[in-house]
């Protein structure tokens, strides 16, 4: 054998002659039969079809039970856990209950390198080309059983599988199916959480890994390279928790609205946050001769490199939404529902390929993307569009989460490069509880010293047990296996993601009640801290035990933001909204004639804007109808005459379909210049 090109070559050219190993018949026919015959390539055709199948009958099956776990009301195993026993139990099945042949009787070809191999070998036999693809890695103790190893490996997905296939729809629907109300609420909270809280638990538990480390070094258990940087990236992917099981046992049980939008927003947020994070940790390459000391040049750019991929990764997501949204406002799309609900699909998903595309982060990207659509294209949507696709992507999620938990069970018996060891797992338990502590108990003292809602002590200890790991941390921790350090990251987080999910979502329903934490609460009601019911009375009475939302609850920068959004921006790029001719000034008239929608004019609901809800205070907001500008407050803008709380004019003005729209809404109770929108119970 000769290698004819150095070791750092892409394509490796071998010669082998045809008194080597490899002996070309006359013709050179039968040495193209013996590597590829039509029978083989039936065989393969068919084995990739059972694979495939093997998979679709275990979300079959996995449906079935859930139907009957859900008839039986039973609530200790979710289906992602039930996805992963069933997982394993096929993967016990091809790996132990398949016996093993063998058609490699000779010993392989054997050569020295100085670099490891190339994913693209070319093999002259003969004056014949022949080219090869790497597979992986085969155990030397394995070397004999190549078939089992080649069926074992077709059940091994790329991990671009996981990326490009069946992470998009999983993060969209997050986005697209947001509950802006209690989000937006949270929303400094939840960002606290999900930026500073993500990086505590990653140095904290990459440091404490560090040690475990160094503990593997002394007794001898580390046969290989694993750097800090290592241990930072482990502290990165597991930081992505992924409470599916607890979340979907909140939604049945209507648990308390603002823990649910806290932990929600956590995990949606942190997600994006934790792979941006990763990034930034392999991109940390100090100058010099040792490439895993600190650098503080290295160390600020990695900063850079996180704001850079994750502002731009939000830029693209707003930015693909924002066309759809001008494309489905500006088109006669919702007349072909069909030809719309496709759109819609394929700018969705293109967002996450373009920002991947680009360098940046497709999570980022198509979480910010599904907000956008949520909040400006839905509304262009036609009805039978806005049902389809809320359906599509919902079912698109179902069956992407529970393939990756099925698939997960799988890779436990099927990955081939599995590293158990007891000291860095036991170490990786104990640091992630510590790094979750960390998080949730000193940030919401912090927090709590700017709230008025409290975040209880019941409420933090929920958090605190609800850090599950799920499909992010999994996907993240499969994308590279090639080094003896990330195979003992993946086969820790195998372990770790089990263990969460079996024992912490299988205990949410004692720890709800343990914890005395409120169930059956209307989400489409605000959480009062009195209990079940409560009156507020107008002007400086005396309000019950329960005391209303002030304008401290709802920051300042989101009433500015809602205001310029209501104002301008749901104008531009929907039909809902005051016209532009309203709210722009008069030089402005013939742009803001050119992007108001005819139905803008036609929309006499546009003062029901749902997301009024969202603000606690809306004594700054401003209401533009026609010609007149109405305050939240009841007064009119230019000081004239302006509308009740009850819809009643104080003032003479030319709308009549206004009197009429704010008399036919539910009744409104002020309580100095603080808004609550509450049903009238005739007991009050």
């Amino acid at each position: 054998m000769e290698v004819l090109c150095g070791a750092r070559a892409a394509v490796w050219i071998v010669l082998i002659s045809v008194s080597g190993g490899l002996k070309a018949e006359d013709g050179g026919g039968g040495g193209m039969e013996e590597l590829v015959t039509e029978k083989e390539a039936e065989e393969s055709h068919r084995q990739d079809s059972v694979n495939l199948l093997t998979f679709i009958l275990l979300l079959t099956l996995t449906i079935l039970t859930i139907w009957l776990f859900k008839h039986r009301r039973v609530r200790f195993l979710h289906e992602t856990g039930l996805a992963m026993i069933y997982g394993l139990l096929v993967g016990v099945i091809l790996r132990y209950g398949i016996p093993a042949t063998s058609y490699h009787n000779k010993t392989p070809l054997s050569c020295s390198l100085k670099e490891g191999p190339s994913s693209t070998l070319l093999l002259n036999v003969s004056g014949k080309f022949f080219e090869y693809t790497l597979k992986g890695e085969i155990n030397s103790r394995e070397i004999h059983n190549v078939e089992q190893n080649d069926m074992l490996r077709k059940v091994t997905f790329d991990p671009e599988v996981f990326f490009n296939i069946l992470l998009p729809p999983i993060i969209f629907h997050a986005g697209y199916s947001l509950k802006k109300r209690h989000f937006f609420r949270n929303l400094g909270s939840i960002i606290t959480y999900a930026f500073l809280g993500t990086a505590i638990s990653c140095f904290v538990i990459g440091n404490l890994m560090y040690g475990v480390v160094k503990l593997m070094q002394v007794v001898g258990q580390l046969t290989d390279k694993f750097y800090y940087t290592d241990c930072l990236f482990f502290g990165a992917i597991i930081s992505a928790t992924d409470p599916v099981t607890v979340l979907a046992i909140f939604n049945e049980l209507h648990a308390d609205g603002d823990l649910y939008a806290l932990l929600f927003g956590e995990s949606v947020m942190n997600d994006a946050v934790a792979i941006v994070l990763s990034s930034s940790i392999v991109a940390y390459q100090p100058t010099g001769a040792n490439t895993h000391k600190f650098d503080a040049a290295a160390f600020f750019k990695s900063v850079g490199v996180f704001l850079g991929i994750f502002s731009g990764s939000f830029v693209m997501g707003a930015a693909t939404g924002v066309v759809t949204a001008l494309v489905t406002k500006f088109t006669k799309l919702h007349c072909f529902p069909l030809l719309e609900t496709a759109l819609f699909f394929l700018m969705s998903w293109c967002t996450f390929l373009l920002a991947e595309a680009c360098g940046f982060t497709g999570v980022v990207a198509v979480l910010f993307c599904g907000i956008t659509q949520a909040h400006y294209t839905y509304n262009n949507l036609s009805e039978e569009s806005t049902k389809r696709t809320k359906q599509l992507f919902e079912v698109l999620h179902f069956l992407a989460e529970n393939f990756i938990f099925s698939y997960m069970g799988l890779a436990l018996f099927t990955f081939q490069n599995h590293i158990f060891s007891p000291i860095f797992i036991i170490g990786a338990f104990m640091a992630i509880f510590i790094g979750r502590a960390l998080n949730i108990y000193p940030l919401s003292f912090l927090l709590n010293l700017g709230r008025r809602d409290k975040i209880r002590g019941n409420i933090q200890h929920m958090m605190m047990f609800a850090g599950l790991r799920g499909a992010m941390a999994f996907a993240l921790a499969i994308r590279d296996t090639a080094t003896y350090a990330r195979q003992m990251m993946f086969t820790t987080t195998l372990l770790i993601v089990f263990f969460t999910v079996w024992v912490f979502g299988g205990g949410t329903t004692p720890m709800l009640s343990w914890l005395h934490i409120r169930v059956g609460v209307d989400p489409d009601q605000d959480q009062q801290p009195s209990g079940d019911s409560f009156q507020v009375l107008q002007g400086d009475g005396v309000q019950a035990e329960g005391q209303s939302k002030t304008k401290q609850e709802s920051a300042w920068l989101f009433r500015r933001w809602y205001t310029f959004d209501h104002n301008y921006l749901k104008p531009i790029l929907t039909h809902s909204g005051p016209p532009l001719t309203s709210t722009l000034p008069s030089y402005c008239g013939p742009l803001a004639s050119c992007l108001t929608s005819p139905r803008a004019y036609e929309n006499h609901e546009q003062l029901g804007d749902p997301d009024s809800e969202l603000i606690h205070d809306a004594a700054d907001l401003t209401f533009m109808f026609g010609d007149t500008a109405i305050m939240a407050n009841g007064a009119d803008a230019a000081g004239g005459p302006g509308w009740s709380a009850n819809g009643k004019r104080s003032g003479s003005t030319s709308e009549e379909a206004l009197e009429r729209e704010l008399d036919s809404r539910e009744q409104e109770l002020l309580s100095r210049g603080t808004r609550l929108v509450f049903p009238v119970e005739d007991n009050v």
